[in-house]
This record gives structure tokens, C-alpha cells and sequence, in this order.
């Protein structure tokens, strides 16, 4: 409190030097800044009937739902249409299909064998879309206008792509509400709930919920309706309702050369059996969770840190938290990390295998001309990368598709064969059952770029001041399932922390996405993960601000072009804490303010022409028409905006300070 009147009290002191000033950037934001901070209780949300989130992951998606009357129970969606037979199929592949049209075809195992089963010719006209959502993470520049490549080399505007699969899954999860509700549910009585990575900046956020928009899960006019979840966040929420024999603690196991020696199993056998659990209650697909915390979390006292450390297909994403044992919720101790670390990065160690063997041109030609037997091949790459594990005895078998090794024969005059002992790639052999056959040295050579990339970036981040002291390492996501993984960060950090890996790993971010739908407060504390501000005028300090920064105007020297910051990077913020800004019309009759929002992965900037500062978005307040005589008569109109920075997006609401009515406010991270 006593901070906040300081700083209430220098902007007193600065009103009154700013009272006559010029606007900050006055070409674009064409308004006036204030300084000031203020601290609000979170508004209570509506009430909604259920919840259903959405898991859009970059291999695999899925989705689930609670009724709000009845939050302990969780509903999982496992009846895909085309699954494999005799598996639980927790997850559909994020695949789509469209036609030569470019209309909706099917998604998931619907899309891949629907693709697999056209005729090569035909399927060159097909786009079929796999692995797309990295895009969204790659992107620097990402817009609405973005496009995504389809396998056959055509390309589609992304948020159409992303808004066909979002509106399948909202098909479907309607369907299954309507089985399982014995009353009608209205469209505003959903609460959805969308995953994304905690890396993920505000343009990826939004790209997202535009898509969600297209796809009409919600409306614009009630974007409270949505939710955009971290996964990193949402598994850590989940993983507070564990109980002890719900999980594997690597910590506890020796490991050696794969296998458990307290069990003489292999190391993946506690999934091998929560798997064979989930395949035994295919058609019981409600799972329960503890009222209140889990036998594990009971371990935890006050204060204790841990790091959830979400290994999915496309990126490694990092958070971590504190236990606040009174309120039950969750703090933020450092700003999410990470970055594109993801079992993809296997299989593109494959791809380039693949290059030294049979030559780069020709599989770009063959991913060209025959690309559903491209996707078949990688169909067929990813069961076997299942079931590497360090120290295995066995070779792994990978089938070639005839088409592949008919292609290779056709275009290169030589035997897949003959490449193969020609090549340098010595721990790739060739099978007579027509199989590339890969020792365990070769898959390993696949897997380790990745996995030491995963295990350095936990390192670093355990070296933080922020992270001392860390108890657990929750390993959660697809990627951990991986044997390959599980040991690597076994044998590096079991004697730092506890590792923890949930049974049901490949499903934790999706209930704990249900569990965020159901109570969004839950994390308390956030981190910011980048510099936020506007560009704003202050008075010219001769020796202090440079000359070419210097502005005249009505006769009183001005600095032009200064950060003026909302929020500075790993600053913590709590939900419901607002920072506060006012802007004034730089006319009389004008409609509309638009204020430019800069950004900076450091905190060491002064202007917003410096190096590393970059223009990230802007606000955008549309104002109403005054009414005659409603103007003060004195200074200008004056529109107050607040900017929420402690929750999963940045929101901003403003209000016309003179008749306290609310003005519209968007804030647009995808128009630069």
C-alpha cells in the first residue's frame, strides 16, 4: 500500500508537469499518458453448466468435459471414429483433411486413413495437414493472413485450418453432451477451454482464440466464454490431486541400461499396466478426482517449489510453482521457458537420416509425388520410436512402403539396397522382409539432439536463484512416455529432486485444462515473461536524453520516443491486478485512440527505438460520441484503460472517466 501511494504521489508531482504536454508518439497512439497502479479482486465469472477442454497438441489432441455440478468427475472422449482397434485411444492425431477444394474433409484417424487410402494421383490434390501447430510457435511474424502448407506443397490461410479442426472438436464434444446430459444445454452454458504452450506469446494467445471465434465455439461478444489454458499450468494443477499409487517416482528406482532392477521389468512396464487399465475401462470413461489435494501433494508443506517440465510432440515447456498451502492455489516463481525441444525433433533426425542414405533430392521428390506413402513411412517411423529404450538388445524394424522402394529403383536405377551399403549410415542394415533395420545406436543417435537439449534447458533452469530448492520434477506430456527420456533425466536429476511421472501422462494436461475451466483462479501468481509498455513524452533533461530524441512544442522542450513500461520481465503479477493508464483525444470529435504497445525480453531499455524493443501489438479504444456539453470544460476527455497482465492473456477494459460508462476496448497482438 505504502508503494502504491508513492507512486500515486509522483504522479501527482508529474501531472502537473505533464498537464500542457504533447501526447506520447503523437503520429500513432495520438493520446496522453497517466501513471498509475491499481489492485482489483478478480470479477467472479457467470455461471456455466460444464466445461469442455480442448487439448490441441502437435501430434495428438483431445478433449474432456465436467459438469459443474459435479467437478470431481471428468469425462474423457475415447471413442474416436477409425482408431486403432483394441487400444484406448485417449487422443485422435491432429491431422486434417481437406478436399481439392479445400473443404472439410475428416480429422484425426478419420483424416489419416481417408489419406492413406487414395489413390496416389488423386492424393496430390488432397491437402492433408499434420504436425501444423508448430507453425503458430515458429512464426515471428505471425498475422491472420499466415498460411500453412498442406503435405502435396498447397497452402491455406492457418486460422482456417486451425478454426476446421476447432469446430470438429466442437461437433463432436456437442454430440457427446447431448448423450450424456439429461437436459438440453444452451451454447452459453459451455465453458471451453483451449491448451497452449506457456512459451507461447500473446500473438500465438490470440491467434488461437480468433480461430476459436471462426469456429464459433464462442462469440466475440462473450469472450469470457473461453478460456486459453498453459499446459504447463493446467498439468500442475492436475498433478495436485495424485494419489501415490497414480504415479511413478523415478527417484526411488535404479536404472540401468533401461531396465528396473527392483523389478527385473522394463522401465516403461507401470505404463505398459496404466495403459492396460485404460484399455480394460475403454467404455467407462469418467475418471474421478480428490475433492480436495492428493496423497502426494500432502508430502508438500508451505513454500515447497517444483518444476513441471511438459514434454510434448512439438515444444519442451517449463513452469514453476509454489505451494500456498492456505489458500490452495499456485505461485509462478519464474517466467515460463522452453522452446521447440518436442519428439518431432526425432522424427526430423530421421528425415535427415533418411537424406544420407537416399539423398535429399530424392525424398523431397518423393514427399512431392507420392505423399500419403510419406506420411504411411512416418505412420510407421513413430509406432517404432515408441518403443526405443536405452540398452535395448533388439533391432528396431521399420517397414518401407513398395511404393517408396519402386520410387527409389524407378528414379535412382539402383536397389534401396545397394543405397543402403553405399551409404555411410553403418547402424541402418537392410532387412529381406523389405525393413530398414535400426540397432539401438542408430536410435539413439536420433533421439539424443533432442533429449540433451531437454535435459541442458531443466539444468539451466534449476541453476536460477528463483529455483533453488526444488523438490519435485513433475515430467508430464507425450514426450514422456519415452523410456529414452525417462532415463536421461533420471540419471541427471535424481539426486537433485524427486521425478515424478503421472500413470496416465499422456492425459494430464487435458484434466488439469478441465480443472482450470472449473476454477481459473487457481494460480494466483504469475511471471511476465517479457517488457511491456508505450512510448510516451517526457521533459527534456539537457545531458541526460539525447538531442536527436529532442522535441519542441508550444515552446517547452519534450524527450520523444520513452518506454514507458505496464510490466517489466519476471515481474510477478497477481490475478486481478490492474496497471492503469489514461489517454486523452489529441482532438475534440475524435472516435477513436489507438495506442502503440511495445515489448523487450529485457529491462535495461530507456527508448522504444532501442535494439532489442519492438513494436507487438496495439490498444485500441473506440469512443463514444460526447454529447454537447458533456465535455469538461477545462483539459480534455479523458479515458482510463486498465490492462490485466496476471492472467493466461493480456485484457484490457477502459472506462470515460467523466460519465463513468465502460468504452470498447481490444488490445491486438496480430495486425503488425
Amino acid at each position: 500500500l505504502k508503494s502504491i501511494n508513492q507512486i500515486d504521489s509522483l504522479w501527482r508531482k508529474q501531472r502537473s508537469i505533464m498537464s500542457s504536454s504533447p501526447f506520447p508518439q503523437p503520429a500513432s497512439s495520438q493520446s496522453t499518458s497517466c501513471f498509475s497502479y491499481s489492485i482489483t479482486r478478480p470479477r467472479s465469472s457467470r455461471p456455466f453448466s460444464v466445461v469442455v477442454a480442448i487439448d490441441f497438441g502437435t501430434t495428438s489432441s483431445g478433449y474432456a468435459f465436467s459438469f459443474t455440478q459435479d467437478p470431481e468427475a471428468i469425462h474423457m472422449m475415447r471413442r474416436w471414429e477409425g482408431g486403432d482397434p483394441g487400444v484406448a485411444n485417449q487422443k485422435t492425431p491432429t491431422s486434417l483433411l481437406l478436399t481439392p477444394d479445400k473443404k472439410f474433409h475428416s480429422f484425426g484417424f478419420m483424416a489419416r486413413d481417408s489419406y492413406h487410402d487414395l489413390d496416389p494421383e488423386e492424393a496430390r490434390d488432397w491437402l492433408y495437414f499434420e504436425k501444423f501447430k508448430m507453425k503458430i510457435h515458429s512464426t515471428t511474424d505471425l498475422t491472420m493472413e499466415t498460411e500453412l502448407m498442406a503435405v502435396n506443397g498447397s497452402h491455406v490461410k492457418a486460422i482456417e485450418v486451425f478454426a476446421h479442426a476447432l469446430r470438429f472438436f466442437k461437433e463432436h464434444a456437442l454430440k457427446e453432451l447431448k448423450d450424456q446430459s439429461s437436459s438440453v444445454l444452451e451454447k452459453d452454458e459451455i465453458r471451453w477451454v483451449i491448451t497452449v504452450p506457456a512459451i507461447w506469446k500473446p500473438p500465438a494467445k490470440q491467434f488461437m482464440r480468433e480461430a476459436a471465434y471462426l469456429a464459433t465455439l464462442v462469440s466475440p461478444e462473450n469472450p469470457e466464454q473461453l478460456l486459453i489454458a498453459l499446459e504447463p499450468e493446467a498439468a500442475s494443477i492436475y498433478c495436485r490431486k495424485l494419489r501415490l499409487h497414480q504415479v511413478i517416482d523415478l527417484s526411488s528406482r535404479l536404472i540401468l541400461n533401461g531396465f528396473d532392477q527392483e523389478t527385473s521389468s522394463p522401465l516403461d512396464s507401470g505404463f505398459r499396466q496404466a495403459r492396460e487399465q485404460l484399455r480394460r475401462a475403454r467404455h467407462s470413461r469418467t475418471f474421478l478426482v480428490e475433492s480436495g489435494t492428493g496423497e502426494l501433494w500432502s508430502e508438500m508443506q508451505e513454500g515447497d517449489r517444483y518444476i513441471v517440465a511438459d514434454c510434448g510432440g512439438g515444444t519442451v515447456d517449463l513452469t514453476v510453482h509454489q505451494i500456498e498451502q492456505v489458500q490452495g492455489t499456485l505461485k509462478e516463481l519464474y517466467k515460463a521457458s522452453g522452446g521447440p525441444y518436442g519428439a518431432v525433433g526425432v522424427d526430423l533426425a530421421f528425415e535427415e537420416m533418411l537424406c544420407k542414405i537416399f539423398g535429399k533430392d530424392f525424398i523431397d521428390n518423393f514427399k512431392a509425388k507420392r505423399p500419403a506413402a510419406w506420411v504411411d513411412l512416418m505412420i510407421a517411423f513413430e509406432a517404432r520410436k515408441r518403443t526405443a529404450a536405452p540398452g535395448r538388445a533388439n533391432a528396431i524394424n521399420i517397414s518401407l512402403p513398395f511404393s517408396f522402394i519402386d520410387f527409389y529403383k524407378t528414379h535412382c536405377g539402383q536397389s534401396v539396397e545397394t543405397a543402403l551399403r553405399k551409404s555411410n549410415v553403418n547402424f541402418v542394415k537392410w532387412s529381406s522382409q523389405g525393413m530398414l533395420r535400426m540397432t539401438s545406436e542408430a536410435m539413439n543417435e536420433l533421439f539424443q539432439p533432442t533429449i540433451s537439449k531437454i535435459v541442458q534447458h531443466i539444468a539451466e533452469l534449476m541453476k536460477k536463484p528463483e529455483v533453488s530448492g526444488v523438490r519435485f520434477l513433475f515430467l508430464v506430456g507425450g514426450f514422456a512416455e519415452s523410456p529414452m527420456l525417462q532415463s536421461a533425466i533420471q540419471s541427471t536429476f535424481s539426486r537433485t529432486c524427486r521425478i515424478i511421472i503421472p500413470q496416465d501422462v499422456g492425459l494430464t494436461i487435458l484434466k488439469g485444462a478441465v480443472l482450470f475451466g472449473l476454477d481459473p483462479t487457481i494460480v494466483r501468481v504469475r511471471r511476465c515473461p517479457l517488457t511491456y509498455g508505450v512510448g510516451v513524452l517526457n521533459k527534456f533533461v539537457e545531458g541526460k536524453h539525447p538531442r536527436e530524441k529532442l522535441l519542441v512544442k508550444d515552446g517547452r522542450d519534450w524527450c520523444t520516443d520513452i518506454l514507458d513500461r505496464f510490466v517489466t520481465v519476471d515481474q510477478s503479477v497477481a490475478l486481478g491486478e490492474v496497471v492503469q493508464r489514461s489517454y486523452t483525444p489529441a482532438r475534440s470529435g475524435q472516435r477513436k485512440i489507438i495506442i502503440n504497445i511495445y515489448c523487450s525480453p529485457t529491462d535495461d531499455v530507456v527508448y522504444i527505438t532501442d535494439p532489442c524493443v519492438r513494436k507487438c501489438g496495439n490498444i485500441t479504444l473506440d469512443l463514444p460520441e460526447a454529447k454537447e456539453g458533456s465535455l469538461p470544460r477545462k483539459g480534455r476527455r479523458e479515458i482510463r484503460a486498465s490492462m490485466q497482465f496476471g492472467d493466461t492473456e493480456i485484457k484490457v477494459t477502459a472506462v470515460d472517466v467523466l460519465t463513468s460508462k465502460s468504452v470498447r476496448a481490444s488490445i491486438d497482438f496480430l495486425s503488425n
